[in-house]
């Protein structure tokens, strides 16, 4: 005796060799031998053999209509034997019935499975809309089969252009164009981004490689809702000294100035005067939650991105010849450079000059120090003095650095780059960082003496993190280090400030002790501020890229730091150059760079030759 039975959720053929009330021993075809539960035998035969059964119930499947079966079961429920009598008109044979279950088993839209061999025709209606639901997904799946090809040819499909860099980098994965974007690219054999590359898609690396990061971080765009400026509290008292602030010409967010008072005792009166808009951005606020949200601007070469709007930043920006709202620090110096007191105030400072670097700096540089052959120039007797307090402040912190380093600037005229060398550590840095620094230290100390909580920035082997506590910064050479002199720029420093102006107004702190918004501010800055850093720093190294195809660079002198790392001695470039390894470290090489690619930042570099050795290796030029 053979039997037709039901296995996940197929219908099998075999021999019965044995049977109880509750199983039977199969073999089936393949001479696999199994144990079946007798409630799922479906159809028992004497002849033909199961083999001819299947063969011939496969043909006759083919010829079977489901809308023409739907039509002729009726309403009511059926077994499946039941029907295959109605359609055939006669007692059905084998392969008729297991022909016409397998139809009815392949067609669930048509008949609803009500158990062991028997159906339901589905509703009309319910029919209609499985048969509409069976259209949209063919026509989708001819949709995505057309897209797919498309790309595969490396045609971009209209439907593509909104969609970059989205679909790239935060996709909807149940779209029809991912779907066929991942097909093409399997059909391919290239990445998404690739496919992408080669349909044309990217005609800008610049243009992607910012909007990816916009995509990220500003999904709303970077514009601001209109705001209306501030107006500064009347009371606020105005302070007789001529402020200059020093900055580079791209500067617009004008932070610090400096004021130089030469007193009647002998002693000197410096002042370190902070832009306020902490007066102007209520807590909670509607700007403050765009500030708050933003936490930095984000610079990269020849832009950058603000935290705060452009009218807020005019308004507080210390312009110079004008009058503008300043927390300032006062510092009391003796004649042989000794601090001997310190006093903070909320005022009105007159801006008197806004110094650029670009200009300064040919005036005002090491060389240029006390010769007396040197044209006088605007606050020479000031700038010198500050230069020689700043370098007490930085011996004071056991950091004075006499190590030639390096700064470049990245300056660009339309698609044109220039990476300009700039010597670390000029006069200008020194006085501008050291007064900084005292700034951000000494308030830190104060809002730990007044136990107002604040946000510092804190360093130890080596690691650098924000934290509520007033730990030692050891980079720094500080006791506590709370950053406050670039509110325009940082939401941390926002913060500091408002909890510093609360101290001079005796007033109850805005971020009272355990605040979680301070915590949370802490917690979501860090995030912010490494991504765009390392946005910036993937923007210099794309120009660094640019700027060796624009210059026809095909070799480089490089200095070897350890093992395969090297660094180049034109531009801020660190890199790997696997050939390099086994060269001494601090040796100088020459690289031969190839395979530049700006859309992944990436280049490769081969050693060529060793061009120096340090004088302590003992290994010989090759």
């Amino acid at each position: 005796m053979h039997l037709i039975f039901e296995e996940d959720g197929h219908f099998k053929a075999g021999s019965i060799l044995s049977e109880t009330d509750a199983t039977a021993q199969v073999e089936t075809a393949s001479g696999k031998r199994s144990k079946i539960k007798t409630a799922a035998i479906l159809l028992r035969f004497a002849a033909p053999s199961p083999n001819e059964v299947m063969a011939e119930a496969e043909t006759l499947t083919d010829d079977l209509d489901a809308d023409f079966l739907w039509e002729a079961a009726g309403a009511d429920e059926f077994g499946f034997e039941q029907l295959a009598q109605d359609y055939y008109g006669h007692a059905p044979r084998p392969a008729e019935s297991v022909a016409l279950l397998q139809k009815l088993h392949a067609s669930p839209i048509y008949f609803h499975k009500k158990g062991k061999g028997r159906y339901r025709p589905a509703p009309a209606e319910t029919l209609a809309a499985a048969k509409a639901g069976l259209e949209k997904k063919r026509l989708a799946a001819e949709r995505q089969a057309h897209l797919a090809a498309e790309l595969a040819a490396f045609r971009l499909p209209p439907e593509y252009v909104s969609l970059i860099p989205r679909i790239l980098i935060a996709p909807d994965k149940n779209t029809l164009e991912y779907k066929a974007l991942e097909d093409a690219a399997a059909a391919t054999g290239l990445s998404q981004l690739r496919l992408i590359e080669r349909c044309g898609a990217i005609p800008s690396t610049l243009d992607f490689h910012l909007a990816t990061f916009l995509l990220e971080y500003f999904p709303r765009g970077i514009g601001f809702a209109p705001v209306t400026e501030p107006i500064d509290p009347p009371e606020l008292p105005k302070s007789t000294v001529r402020a200059f602030s020093m900055d580079d010409e791209a500067t617009t967010e004008i932070d610090d100035a400096l004021s130089v008072q030469w007193l009647d005792d002998g002693s000197i009166r410096v002042g370190i005067h902070i832009a306020a808009p902490a007066l102007g951005i209520a807590p909670g606020s509607e700007l403050d939650k765009v500030a708050r949200e933003r936490l930095s601007t984000v610079y990269y070469p020849g832009s950058k991105i603000t935290m705060l709007p452009e009218a807020l930043i005019h308004h507080y920006t210390l312009g110079e010849t004008h009058d503008c709202p300043a927390l300032s620090l006062y510092v009391d110096v003796a004649s042989d450079l000794r601090v001997l007191g310190t006093e903070t105030k909320l005022e009105m400072v007159h801006i008197a000059d806004n110094l650029r670097h670009e200009t300064l700096e040919v005036l005002f540089n090491d060389d240029t120090l006390r010769n007396p052959a040197v044209p006088d120039y605007p606050y020479r007797r000031e700038l010198e003095w500050l230069r020689d307090f700043a370098a007490v402040l930085e011996a004071g912190r056991g950091k004075a650095d006499t190590v030639d380093r390096v700064d470049y600037n990245f300056k660009l005229d339309g698609e044109r780059i220039s990476i300009v060398p700039r010597k670390r550590g000029s006069p200008i840095d020194k006085v501008v960082s050291e007064l900084m620094i005292f700034a951000n230290a000494h308030w830190g100390g104060w809002l730990a003496e007044k136990r107002v909580p604040g946000i510092y920035r804190a360093q130890a082997n080596g690691k650098t993190r924000m934290t509520t506590s007033p730990d030692p910064h050891v980079g720094l050479g500080v006791d506590q280090y709370a950053w406050s002199s670039s509110p325009l720029r940082r939401y941390v420093d926002l913060v500091n400030q408002r909890q510093l102006i609360s101290i001079v107004q005796e007033g109850d702190p805005v971020y009272p002790p355990r605040s979680e918004q301070l915590f949370s501010t802490v917690r979501d800055f860090e995030l912010a501020y490494d991504a765009y850093n390392e946005f910036q720093r993937r923007l210099e190294r794309y120009w660094m890229l640019r700027w060796l195809i624009q210059e026809n660079v095909h070799e480089v002198a490089a200095s070897v730091i350890r093992e395969d790392l090297v660094r180049f001695d034109q531009l801020p470039m660190v890199t790997r150059a696997p050939s390099v390894a086994g060269v001494a470290p601090g040796s100088k090489v020459l690289l031969a760079i190839s395979n530049i690619d700006l859309l992944d930042i990436s280049f490769h570099a081969e050693y060529r030759e060793t061009l120096e050795t340090p004088p302590d290796s003992g290994a010989a030029l090759p």
